[in-house]
């Protein structure tokens, strides 16, 4: 059986392997196609390295059997992120063709809502799918604000930065790791937030649209952020059971769609 269990092991982290060997080879294609500068690369290859690191070190203490379909989509979907992160750092010294730039990001906001259905109509739904896919998300929102804070100022940082605040503060108050209640708003803001920012890369909307849809962006979320803190406040000054009524007045009040 412990022979089993290691080869399996071994089969998932090949599947890492195989993950941070095709975002250099994107970093290849990139390079050859635009020129791309040492910063890119540097950021490129960093971020593959990181994400291989993360992920492995991730899957070895789940010690999960299979990577699973859904997480192979999430895999590419970061691979297509490690694109996007070494364009955003290429900017400083030169502009990624935007017609490349759009592209990549918006096949990566596409296959957002892929890795989400496979999981379901496969079955392999798992907690670890379910915070690779969130990081993946997040990573993906904080290269974006970057590139957009370039040309509306710092203030658009804030949208990216939000969430890793919040879990910073978590480390601090543990109140605020209690669970969440479903919300499809929750779900539609966080889905604005890549739409909005990359309508604002784009370069394709005049100065004044680029700022509304970029104020939007951060009206909505910090929106959803105080919404979440204010009730999981709440939920931390009662007691367990009320807990779980709360939870359950918050479902009824607002169902998920499918």
């Amino acid at each position: 059986m412990a022979l089993n269990n290691t080869y399996d092991a071994r089969l998932v982290q090949q599947e890492t392997a195989v993950g941070a060997g095709l975002q250099i080879l994107l970093l290849a294609l990139l390079g050859t196609a635009i020129g791309m500068g040492p910063a890119g690369w540097l950021t490129g290859l960093a971020f593959a390295v990181a994400s291989w690191a993360v992920l492995s070190t991730a899957l070895h203490r789940s010690r999960v059997r299979s990577f699973g379909p859904a997480n192979r989509v999430t895999l590419g979907r970061a691979t297509l992120v490690g694109g996007v992160t070494a364009l955003v750092a290429d900017s400083f010294e030169s502009s990624p063709p935007v017609t490349l730039f759009v592209g990549l990001t918006a096949v990566a906001l596409i296959l957002d809502g892929v890795d989400g259905k496979v999981a379901r109509a496969t079955g392999t739904s798992t907690p670890l799918g379910a915070r690779f896919d969130m990081e993946v998300d997040a990573f993906l929102i904080l290269v974006l604000s970057v590139y957009v804070s370039m040309r509306l100022g710092p203030w658009v940082l804030l949208i990216g930065a939000m969430r890793y605040a919040f879990v910073a503060a978590a480390r601090v108050y543990p109140w605020l790791n209690a669970p969440l209640f479903p919300s499809t708003a929750r779900k539609t803001v966080a889905a604005m937030q890549g739409i909005c920012l990359l309508l604002a890369a784009s370069g394709f909307l005049p100065h004044i649209a680029t700022f509304t849809v970029t104020a939007l962006a951060l009206t909505t979320l910090t929106w959803s952020f105080g919404r979440d803190i204010h009730w999981l406040y709440r939920t931390s000054r009662v007691q367990e059971g009320e807990v779980e009524e709360m939870l359950h007045r918050e479902a009824e009040r607002e169902p998920i769609a499918s």
